[in-house]
């Protein structure tokens, strides 16, 4: 008869109780390894970086700036619709800036300029009268060295106040800065008038002026003379 206590025998494995056996924790992934102390695994991370969740930036990096004008394009007014810049050497349509009136025609300004010249001169040989004899070279020459001198005070002060002188309002032409199409400053208008006299004035007497006028006759775009040169002006049309 056998004495030996059933609940003594060793169980199966070498006596130890294994733990490979038992049930899976309530709430554990299939598949996923459990935790013999009944701890939950950590969730695995999300897909992707933490940064691709939108937060308060909505904008985005590297995108194209906007565009700018009526149309597509790199800069303000680029597009189909934008007129292209002038070629060199060429005449702008228009005016030399955007607004301003056309250049003033070379029959215009050569008419204006024999307007005041009459003028200037006539006031001249006015005021020589009483102390010169016209019968003597002295007399011409007076009213001539008076001419220039009349000249330069009168275009000066005629230009800084309008950019016309008396011929010049005739003709319908203005003299205008060619930056922006302002009436001339003064340091503009006294350098354009002292440009064109003082030369005559000095040494070249009435050869001075075919050679100016000749400069702005090849001059391109803007026609402009080389006392226009000094004082950066140009000479347009005008409605008054």
């Amino acid at each position: 008869m056998s004495t030996s206590d059933p609940s003594e025998q060793e169980p199966e494995g070498g006596g130890k109780p294994s733990f490979d056996k038992q049930p899976p924790q309530e709430g554990t992934p299939s598949g996923a390894p459990s935790d013999p102390y009944g701890a939950p695994p950590p969730p695995p991370p999300p897909a992707g970086s933490p940064y691709d969740t939108p937060g308060e930036f909505t904008g985005t990096y590297g995108a194209p700036p906007p565009s700018f004008g009526k149309g597509p394009g790199p800069g303000p007014g680029a597009g189909p619709g934008a007129a292209p810049p002038p070629s060199p050497g060429t005449q702008p349509s228009g005016g030399p800036v955007p607004g301003m009136p056309p250049l003033g025609t070379w029959p215009n300004r050569i008419l204006a300029r024999l307007v005041d010249f009459v003028l200037v001169e006539a006031v001249a040989v006015a005021l020589v009268v009483p102390f010169a004899s016209f019968g003597k070279q002295d007399g011409w020459v007076g009213a001539t060295w008076l001419g220039y001198l009349l000249w330069l005070v009168y275009d000066g002060l005629m230009l800084s106040r309008d950019g016309q002188t008396f011929g010049k309002k005739l003709m319908k032409v203005r003299v205008a800065m060619l930056s922006d199409g302002s009436v001339p400053n003064a340091a503009a208008a006294w350098t354009r008038s002292a440009v064109f006299i003082v030369p005559a004035l000095i040494c070249c007497g009435g050869l001075w002026w075919p050679i100016d006028g000749l400069f702005g006759v090849f001059d391109k775009p803007y026609r402009q003379c080389i006392h226009d040169k000094a004082a950066k002006t140009v000479v347009v049309s005008s409605a008054a």
